[in-house]
């Protein structure tokens, strides 16, 4: 332990000092150029740094990822609001009772990864046999995705040698030890008639749901960022440079060809050029607004704001979608509850209509008081003793937008999230406030519940009130730079930006619709997947021994 201790120390001085060093001393040009160290850009800067013969940059707007909120797992939601969120807000909306939803989006190395609630949620089977149809490639298709799945992760629950991979970069594991409420919710929801799994992303996530303990991207009681596990462990090599306080303002495009970014580094405007290809991974939505800025995009709406068309692309900033939660089904606890691991340890899947092929509305059992802001006034604060189960709408048939409001990267985007705008979507999270109402006043949760506290027993238009005044993000963000066919989509099936040359993208934006249940995981697919692309799946023999040189050093740092 005494050696690996060291042998720890050392290698983050090595890495730090690498690091400064290599900030320094910026290069003008690099092989390839990687715009946001989330849980997509994180991967594909990883697998490209493999090669000793390839020089990386990673840029990313915000800082480091040294806090206590990032590591704990029980401290996510002092994020919210922090340094370490965006605060992107929502246009206000009708379907919202006017209101502004927040719309959280993590800032700084790991990005969502290192601030949300550590759900690992590969989606439904289905999502990605949709993804392949859209995309028209068979690479994108359940049993595809589901190969990379078994790569990237370190799986610690009961083995499943078909779903499931062991030795991978990522450890995932269900909830551990987790809280009797969770168990309990397990059992309520089994009464309610949903069947009960061993594993969140097994068998249920291939048929009708289920209900299971969630999960997490855990290791030994701190949190995995996506940023940890992949790029940390490689930071002192000298062909990884990581550009923290950086903001891409475009992409260089010259005769149909990016070529490279323009940056804010401090007060300095910089131009780096890259070799290769440029990466976007800046999520769903600055990924389209530094299309815009860059000239593609809607060429209309390009030229009202005086920006020079560089491929006309109506779909940039188009298909804004996100699930949505009430949070606001709130039960006061006979006693305090101390909550375990990340606060969310046990959910469900159901579908809200028997005629659908997925499910379509999600629930965590969550144990603390959770209330959208907006209605804390109107329904009253919560006692602290409090547990909530959050009803959610997984399979949106909404969508929104993401606008430029003027021609400079200062100005912000107008974002319409639309959400609860199509009819369906508001029946569906009825739907599921009333399951959840079922399952948190059954048999089974009396125990932890001396009292429901909201909604109460609302009937029709009062309850779709309530679901109006109390609908919140759950933070998945997505589809505005879709992958696909049509005329609205940006990118082909190798993530390339259809008419720009050496430009793809990777993150939550490339989504034909958003996965059903929570995006982290697919995010590092859709990282794997490109990163596979642009290397061909091939590591040099020098990469090859690198690695191995590196393994034991590294091994403790992302512990």
């Amino acid at each position: 332990m005494k050696r690996n201790s060291e042998s720890t120390a050392a290698f983050a001085v090595r890495a730090s000092a690498n690091q400064a060093e290599r900030r320094a001393n910026l290069l003008g040009e690099y092989d390839f150029i990687v715009c946001g160290a989330g849980s997509s850009g994180s991967v594909v800067a990883r697998r490209l740094a493999e090669d000793l013969d390839m020089s990386v940059l990673l840029i990313e707007a915000g800082g480091d990822d040294n806090a206590a909120s990032v590591s704990d797992p029980s401290l996510w939601p002092t994020n919210l609001g922090s340094e370490r969120d965006w605060g992107f807000v929502a246009e206000p909306s009708s379907h919202l009772a006017g209101r502004s939803m927040p719309l959280s989006m993590g800032k700084g190395l790991g990005g969502g990864s290192s601030v949300n609630a550590m759900i690992w949620a590969r989606g439904h089977a289905n999502d990605w046999d949709y993804f392949a149809d859209e995309a028209n490639d068979p690479a994108w298709n359940y049993p595809a995705v589901l190969d990379i799945y078994r790569r990237i992760e370190d799986w610690s629950g009961n083995p499943d040698r078909q779903r499931r991979g062991r030795g991978g970069l990522f450890p995932v594991e269900p909830a551990q030890n987790a809280h009797p409420i969770a168990s309990a919710m397990l059992r309520g929801a089994a009464a309610a008639g949903i069947p009960t799994f061993d594993d969140h992303n097994g068998a249920m996530m291939e048929d009708a749901g289920g209900t299971a303990l969630s999960n997490l991207a855990v290791r030994d009681g701190r949190r995995s960022s996506v940023f940890q596990r992949y790029v940390a462990p490689v930071m002192a090599r000298a062909n990884l440079t990581v550009l923290t306080h950086a903001t891409v303002n475009r992409v260089i495009v010259e005769r149909g060809k990016a070529t490279g970014v323009e940056i804010t580094l401090g007060n300095e405007h910089l131009r780096l050029r890259a070799r290769r290809e440029t990466i976007l991974s800046l999520g769903a939505i600055h990924t389209p607004k530094v299309l815009m800025q860059s000239g593609i995009g809607d060429a209309a709406m390009l030229r009202r704001h005086g920006i020079e068309v560089v491929e006309h692309l109506p779909g940039v900033g188009s298909n804004f979608q996100d699930h949505v939660m009430v949070a606001g089904c709130v039960w006061e606890s006979p006693v305090p509850i101390v909550p375990r691991n990340n606060l969310g340890e046990a959910t469900f899947f159901w579908k809200s209509d028997d005629r659908l092929d997925t499910p379509d509305i999600q629930a965590f059992l969550i144990e603390v008081p959770i209330v959208a802001p907006d209605a804390l006034e109107q329904y009253g604060t919560p006692p602290a003793a409090a547990w909530a189960l959050l009803p959610g709408l997984v399979r949106p048939k909404s969508r929104g937008s993401v606008r430029l409001t003027g021609p400079d990267p200062s100005d912000p985007v107008a974002i319409d999230a639309n959400v609860l705008s199509h009819p369906d979507d508001l029946t569906a999270l009825v739907r599921s406030v009333e399951l959840c109402r079922e399952i948190g006043n059954g048999p089974a949760l009396r125990p932890f519940a001396k009292r429901e506290i909201m909604p109460g027993n609302l009937t029709g238009e009062a309850l779709r009130a309530f679901v109006r005044n109390t609908a919140s993000s759950v933070w998945h963000q997505s589809g505005t730079a879709k992958m696909g066919t049509d005329g609205m989509s940006v990118v082909d099936s190798e993530l390339r930006v259809y008419g720009v040359e050496n430009l793809r993208i990777a993150d939550a934006s490339i989504m034909p619709r958003v996965t059903t249940g929570n995006t982290m995981a697919p995010c590092v697919v859709i990282g794997e997947r490109l990163a596979g692309l642009l290397t061909g799946g091939r590591r040099s023999a020098a990469a090859s021994r690198a690695m191995r040189r590196e393994s034991d050093e590294a091994l403790e740092v992302t512990r």
